[in-house]
Order: structure tokens, then C-alpha cells, then sequence
């Protein structure tokens, strides 16, 4: 599920859980745990997919098991996941190994650095096209990155991004020639930060990331009800199974 690897300061975190990485409960306490841990053991962080997958995002066909109570748990652990990324006390970089739609670049948006493979892969926050809605904590993060009118446009269309495109707005830092060099640069990029005056770089990098930890402060950053309420609304449910059905027959 999870392969752990040192690089010298810096621990890579690979998600392993073929085919496509899909984020159910128990990969996301895994991932949580995981991080918990390097954030006192290593100076820096990467996390990883396979090859051509870095995570196709949440495990729609597990989840559609659940009963509401078990959705609830499971989207409090998702965004609980993104607090300790956000929180993070070590420079944390995402190598977006390939594909990395919905989910998959959740989870990056509170990382300190996203570098993805060029090639025929597609990011993107497609929520709205499976009839969900990101809790405002994401929303803001997009924000953070992005801009207000771009992260609007992407948001409400739920547009999906080639990595050129990603690149250009600003949705990721960095691209590489593969989905193997991918990891290589976010190690040269943290190795690169671990380089300068460590007090100065970790104080200066808190600072500026004070207004990411800031959104899990704020009244309901969380939107769980809307998100469940939402998940089980009959239009989202048919949208939902319908996508599984499809991917059942590829």
C-alpha cells in the first residue's frame, strides 16, 4: 500500500496500491500515518505514485459501500490527512507520478511543491462533473495557489488539465521528462531547500505558510454535511454508479 524510501534527508512515500492508487480508508490512514512519522524523522518529504499513476483520487466503487455514517468517518479522515500535510514540519514535495485528478491533487495542494510527468496524463478538480462539491478548506487552498478567477473557473467546470496546462496556471511548480524523474526532481528540490541556512529556511517557510494552516481555523472549513449530504443526494448517486459502470465494461 505504502513503500517507504530514503534518499539521504529526504523520505519518498510511494503509493502502492495498484492499479490506480484510489484513495480508500485504509490507504488514507496509512498515508496519514506515514506522514505523521516523517515529519519527525526525516528533514524532508516526497510523496509518490507508480509509474504513469500517481492516484486516480478517491476509491469510488469502496466507498459507495458505505452507509452514511461510514462517509462521514471517511471524509473527516480525508480532510484530517490534508491538515497534517498542511502542517507539516518539513518541507513536503509531490511528485505526481501521471494521473492525478480530483483526489490525487487534493492532497498536493497543501504540499510546499508539486512537480508532474509531461506526457498524456490529466490533472484536475472534477468534483462537479460527478455532482460534489470541495469543502471550502480545499477551496481556499486552490485559491492560495491559484488566484480567485482561475481556481473559479476550473472549480465550477470541474476542467480536467493536461500537465502543460496544469504548468501554466500554476496548479503544479515543475514538469519532467517521466513519470521516474518526477521523483528524482522533487528530491533535487528539497535537497535544494535542505542546502540553505536551515533556521533561516525553516522559520521563512513557516511564515509564509501560515495562511494555508490558518483555513482549518476557520468556522466549518470542513463543509462534512454539505460534502454528505451531497454524496447521497439521488442525482450524485446515479452519476456516481453510472461512472463505475463504465469503468466496469474498459
Amino acid at each position: 500500500m505504502l513503500e517507504i524510501t530514503s534518499h539521504g534527508k529526504v523520505r519518498e512515500i510511494r503509493l502502492n496500491r495498484p492499479p490506480a492508487n484510489a484513495m480508500d480508508p485504509e490507504l488514507i490512514t496509512a498515508l496519514t500515518q506515514a506522514l505523521d512519522r516523517s515529519g519527525t524523522e526525516a528533514d524532508a518529504v516526497v510523496v509518490s505514485g507508480n509509474p504513469g499513476m500517481f492516484s486516480a483520487g478517491l476509491d469510488i466503487p469502496a466507498l459507495l459501500q458505505l452507509d452514511r455514517e461510514g462517509i462521514t468517518r471517511f471524509w473527516r479522515a480525508f480532510l484530517h490527512l490534508l491538515h497534517v500535510i498542511a502542517h507539516m514540519p518539513v518541507p513536503t514535495a509531490f511528485a505526481l507520478t501521471g494521473h492525478a485528478p480530483a483526489g490525487g491533487i487534493v492532497i498536493s495542494l497543501f504540499g510546499d511543491y508539486r512537480t508532474m510527468s509531461a506526457g498524456k496524463y490529466k490533472t484536475g478538480l472534477n468534483e462537479v462533473q460527478v455532482g460534489l462539491v470541495v469543502s471550502p478548506v480545499i477551496k481556499n487552498a486552490l485559491v492560495r495557489l491559484l488566484g480567485p478567477h482561475p481556481a473559479e473557473k476550473i472549480l465550477v467546470l470541474g476542467t480536467m488539465l493536461s500537465p502543460d496546462q496544469a504548468l501554466a496556471i500554476g496548479l503544479v511548480d515543475d514538469l519532467a521528462d517521466t513519470p521516474e524523474s518526477t521523483v528524482a526532481r522533487a528530491i533535487a528540490w528539497c535537497d535544494h531547500l535542505l542546502s540553505l541556512p536551515r533556521n533561516a529556511m525553516s522559520l521563512t517557510r513557516q511564515m509564509s505558510r501560515q495562511d494555508l494552516r490558518d483555513y482549518f481555523e476557520q468556522e466549518d472549513p470542513y463543509g462534512v454535511e454539505v460534502f454528505v449530504d451531497l454524496w447521497f443526494s439521488e442525482m450524485t448517486q446515479s452519476t456516481l454508479h453510472g461512472m463505475v459502470e463504465r469503468l466496469k465494461k474498459k
